[in-house]
């Protein structure tokens, strides 16, 4: 059955959510493999003649973040050929094992101008703006759900048009729970420790952690800490100016118990563990849950479809939890000097306004859309997506607040957390590298 998206957007709304995290930890080559550290750019397809041939071949080059979807990308880049003759779409993907927004920056430093690239927002839109084309007149403006341009809106001018709605939490494979004879979903720390126990009672490791990648850990794990404090922009706001301590706060604290936890219940060496494998050993049945959202689906469909999965909230707030976190994980956006500016703006409304543009956003891509007019089943998106639409609709939701952090923060912090996991600092002494690290980049 269909569902519409009107709940998503009211929740969305009120909740205010912010742009934000990447999504993969590798680099999509041109032969439908991936490898790490390494970007290829790949054209879709060769260019067809055609009745409506353009007089001059247009070339649109495209540096997009989502290595996931990088294949499915590229099939939807061959169908706005086959539209559209005479037009070549070349598409580079890197993921997040590779700096994206190292390599973009030396793109711009040489002159290798991408006409369409991506956005997380807030303080990276600040960084940006210069560059990018105001799109607050295109044609797919009023069909967002609400709230979820925030992040790229600058004094009432929109500069991005979001990729989807993402959420993330442990997803956790329900059959090897009953195998294990979990009954009650744990909420808290201690409850979640007892699962653990009974996971390892029948050879099952109970978390695949996936921490050598930067972006699991200060970009998604971080987050947890932030969003259940009381006010998270103004906690935000106080790591920045330095105002707020970790050390005292008994939410950080928790974030921290959780990742012990994580680390004492994972695999060995956990700090060798890279997204691929991550994801694969979830897959396979040698891990029971993950820290991961609903842009997994593709991965774990390809290696096991028939998977039964859902979605546990992670147990950093006070008492029990019950919100996962669901926002925008990055924008599309337009370089204002490109010469083919007009065709990136084509491309992008042509994305998320035909029928073929609309079907890639939900049965290939598995999207949640950011589009209220673009239906979904779960069917087509999947049983993580359809999960994480299940708790927006009950409002169990928190936000992605990240994207409020200084530009750079991320690799510093993820520094951080891995010296913490090897036992290279104490608690205290992340905290403080945390903090003092946070408020220099500030300044």
């Amino acid at each position: 059955m269909k569902k519409s998206l009107s709940i998503i957007l009211t929740v969305i709304m009120v909740l205010g959510l912010i742009s934000g995290c990447g999504s993969s930890g590798e680099v999509q080559e041109s032969n439908g493999n991936s490898s790490e550290g390494a970007s290829e750019t790949t054209s879709s397809t060769e260019v067809e003649d055609g009745d409506n041939e353009t007089d001059e071949n247009q070339v649109l080059k495209i540096y997009q973040f989502k290595v996931e979807m990088a294949e499915q990308f590229l099939a939807l880049a061959d169908e706005y050929e086959k539209e559209h003759p005479g037009v070549t779409v070349e598409v580079e993907t890197v993921g997040g094992g590779a700096d994206y927004l190292t390599v973009l920056k030396s793109k711009f430093a040489s002159g290798d101008y991408p006409d369409i690239f991506n956005n997380y927002g807030d303080n990276e839109l600040e960084v940006w703006i210069d560059q990018l084309e105001d799109l607050s007149d295109q044609p797919w403006i009023d069909r967002l759900v609400p709230g979820t341009a925030e992040a790229m809106t600058k004094d009432g001018k929109v500069y991005g048009m979001p990729f989807n709605l993402e959420g993330y939490g442990y997803i956790y494979n329900k059959d090897i729970f009953e195998e294990a004879g979990i009954d009650t979903l744990p909420t808290t720390l201690e409850e979640f420790e007892d699962v653990c126990e009974k996971l390892e009672a029948i050879d099952v490791i109970p978390f695949s952690t996936g921490y050598q990648e930067w972006w699991v850990l200060a970009n998604h794990n971080f987050n947890s800490m932030l969003a259940n404090q009381e006010n998270p922009k103004a906690f935000v706001e106080g790591l920045k100016e330095g105002t707020v301590s970790l050390k005292d706060n008994a939410v950080a604290n928790n974030w921290v118990d959780l990742l012990d936890l994580t680390v004492k219940y994972g695999q060995d060496n956990p700090l060798l563990v890279d997204y691929n494998t991550q994801v694969t050993d979830f897959a396979i049945g040698k891990a029971a849950m993950i820290q991961q959202g609903n842009w997994i689906q593709n991965q774990l469909s390809e290696i096991a479809p028939d998977m039964n999965v859902g979605i546990l909230p992670m147990p950093v707030g006070e008492g029990k939890n019950d919100s996962i976190y669901v926002g925008v994980p990055n924008n599309w956006v337009v370089y204002k000097d490109s010469e083919v500016k007009e065709l990136a703006k084509d491309f992008l409304n042509w994305m998320v306004s035909s029928e073929v543009g609309k079907q890639y956003q939900v049965e290939e891509f598995k999207f949640i859309p950011a589009f209220g007019d673009i239906e979904t089943n779960e069917e087509a998106i999947g049983g993580i997506a359809s999960a994480v639409t299940e708790y927006t609709q009950s409002g169990d939701v928190l936000g992605w607040y990240w994207a409020g952090l200084p530009s750079g923060y991320q690799q510093e912090v993820s520094g951080f957390m891995q010296e913490y996991i090897s036992g290279g600092i104490s608690r205290d002494q992340l905290f403080e590298n945390i903090q003092k690290t946070i408020t220099s980049l500030n300044e």
